[in-house]
């Protein structure tokens, strides 16, 4: 088979996919602002389970009331949601620039725009959510915030879609488990059922488009993303809980954030979420050499 031939079988490929995922959109897509009930009042229910709470099995675990327990999880969530807008606003600008540079005519870069159209709903409603739950978008630190401008700015094929998969996937993964679950706060599971069901499809784009283009790069090349690419899961990872929300609850900051960080259990959890993602990126090869240091960091490969 000929070069050119083989590259002509590949865009095929990618449009029968791309074609498949604006069917699934058309069929179902959602408008949360009319599918969540906003006006319910919020229950004093978990807002994750248990033993995803960062302190979950630390001596300050011990020391709150089961009330103050089911709180911090509500803060958690919300920090996470917070978290979640903003790798999806840097998101969205990426695949802008994505689409920029591509056919608007052909299914691919179509579903590119259907998926930024998703991820707007998707950040106004987890804004909505965070309001709910007592909580607020905390700003990141200034380097967290300086490197995503920097990152949605410069991030090329491998790097955008790689760095989508790993979000995703790890909020996939953890609304996943408390969609059906009833002691988990309404808004919560309302949120997740959106969000699942439309990631499904982001997650394939996604997927595909960094198995595509990670063949393409070379030695070089894939030597810079994975370095790049870890830094991105790190600070995506490490920036889940917002020192404010230990502050919220009267724990002081700065002990609570680095029981948290020692905590096997959360280390276990992360790793856990984001199984999924270190296998398809790990499989590709993506998590290597000096990027693997801040995989491990992060405690996304285990202890």
């Amino acid at each position: 088979m000929s070069g050119h031939t083989a590259k002509t079988l590949r865009l095929t490929d990618r449009e029968d996919i791309a074609r498949r995922l604006l069917r699934g959109s058309a069929k179902a897509s959602f408008d949360p602002l009319v599918e969540i009930d906003w006006d319910a009042p919020v229950e004093d229910l978990w807002g994750m389970r248990p033993e995803r709470v960062s302190l979950y099995g630390t001596h300050l675990w011990d020391r709150l009331t089961d009330a103050e327990r089911r709180r911090l999880s509500r803060l958690e969530m919300a920090s996470t949601m917070a978290t979640g807008i903003w790798f999806e606003t840097i998101l969205m600008q990426m695949l802008v620039r994505h689409a920029y540079h591509n056919d608007p005519t052909t299914n691919h870069v179509q579903y590119a725009y259907t998926e930024i159209a998703d991820e707007c709903r998707h950040t106004v409603m987890f804004a909505r959510a965070v309001g709910k739950l007592g909580s607020r978008a905390h700003r990141l630190d200034p380097a967290a915030h300086f490197l995503g401008r920097v990152f949605k700015a410069l991030a090329h094929g491998p790097l955008i879609f790689g760095g989508a998969l790993f979000v995703e996937e790890i909020l996939d993964q953890l609304q996943r488990e408390m969609i059906g679950d009833e002691e988990i706060e309404p808004v919560v599971r309302a949120t997740s059922r959106i969000h699942v069901i439309e990631e499904a499809r982001h997650i394939r784009y996604a997927r595909e488009e960094f198995h595509r283009d990670w063949a393409a790069r070379g030695p070089l090349d894939r030597a810079y993303s994975r370095v790049v690419l870890g830094l991105v899961t790190y600070y995506s990872a490490t920036r889940l809980v917002h020192r404010k929300v230990y502050a919220q609850l009267g724990l002081d900051p700065r002990e609570a954030a680095r029981a948290a960080r020692r905590n096997p259990r959360f280390i276990d959890s992360k790793t856990h979420l984001s199984r999924k993602a270190v296998r398809t990126l790990g499989s590709a090869g993506a998590i290597s050499g000096p990027g693997a240091y801040f995989w491990r960091r992060a405690g996304l490969l285990g202890r």
